[in-house]
């Protein structure tokens, strides 16, 4: 072989390798991601007898450290355990406001579970300035007077000392210092009907309807759900699922789920596996839940959000 055609292919092999080397995951990883850098901040905001983090443990398990990976700014809420939706919510609009102050940040994405959503309608409908787009992940826009009777509400009305106390506990292994009202959680279901009425952007005309407006006061509104109360017999969760004959997660009907433009509200999660607790335990099969999440930032990055 001739030293020019040699060199020719020692070059070829070479590049061929630099090529192959590009794509490993090492490779890869070394290039920051840019897919969740939305425009806007992300608050997440939790649910009934929920938490930022306890230990270092985040009630979205693993999203917001996977969202920041993937560009995103993000901020968790710390809100009452045990509250009406209105006090969480005066709660959540005095954090963003501090953020707001400390960081320059003129607007926010907010995507709440369960009791999380109503308490980011809240701040919409009192300051709409200050947020950029709500997500409601298995939280109640309207519910049913069936729907009173789930599992949250029974666990509210028949175990209020026992609700009130962990509530307590909760927030003091997590180092919060909200208060708590047990008997202001009672009226959950009330709250949420007359929220439907006094905050009724992104709200569908009708319980389960699916005409939700996507974009409305300047502030773009989407919702998801799980519709499977039991998913993993391994979930010690799982024991606290209600399965009926209303399709649900296990704790919020999907018909009161709907708000806004309904992504799916067929998600083979339970109302834990939605925040992807208990540590990633979800079914088999299952879509992975902190996808959704990096994947809704993608989205509102997408609108220019």
């Amino acid at each position: 072989m001739s030293i020019s055609r040699f060199a020719r292919r020692t070059a070829l092999l070479a590049s061929t390798v630099t090529a192959l080397l590009s794509f490993t995951p090492a490779a890869q990883a070394a290039t920051p991601s840019t897919v969740a850098q939305t425009r806007y901040p992300i608050v997440l905001v939790h649910g009934f007898m929920g938490f930022d983090d306890i230990l270092g443990v985040d009630y979205f398990y693993q999203v917001p450290d996977n969202l920041r990976r993937n560009g995103a700014t993000v901020y968790v809420a710390a809100v009452s355990q045990v509250n009406s939706s209105e006090a969480r919510g005066e709660q959540l609009l005095k954090q963003m406001q501090q953020w707001a102050a400390k960081d320059g940040v003129k607007k926010f994405n907010i995507i709440g579970h369960s009791q999380g959503g109503p308490t980011a309608r809240y701040v919409a409908g009192v300051v709409p300035g200050m947020v950029a787009s709500i997500t409601t992940v298995a939280s109640p826009a309207r519910m049913s007077a069936a729907d009173a009777n789930n599992q949250i509400a029974a666990l509210i009305n028949n175990y209020s000392s026992l609700t009130s106390s962990f509530g307590s506990f909760v927030a003091w292994l997590s180092g919060s210092r909200q208060p708590q009202d047990v008997e202001a959680a009672k009226r959950f279901p009330d709250e949420v009907n007359a929220f439907a009425t006094r905050f009724p952007a992104g709200v569908p005309s009708t319980y389960c309807g699916l005409d939700g407006k996507e974009f409305e006061n300047g502030i773009y509104f989407y919702s998801v759900t799980g519709n499977k109360p039991k998913t993993n017999s391994w979930d010690i969760s799982d024991l606290a699922m209600v399965e009926s004959t209303t399709p649900s997660d296990g704790a919020i009907p999907v018909c009161a789920a709907h708000f806004g433009k309904v992504l799916r509200d067929d998600y083979p999660w339970n109302h834990i596996d939605e925040m992807n607790h208990v540590f990633g335990l979800i079914g088999k099969g299952a879509p992975d839940p902190v996808a959704f999440y990096v994947q809704q930032a993608n989205r509102l990055k997408l609108k220019g959000l």
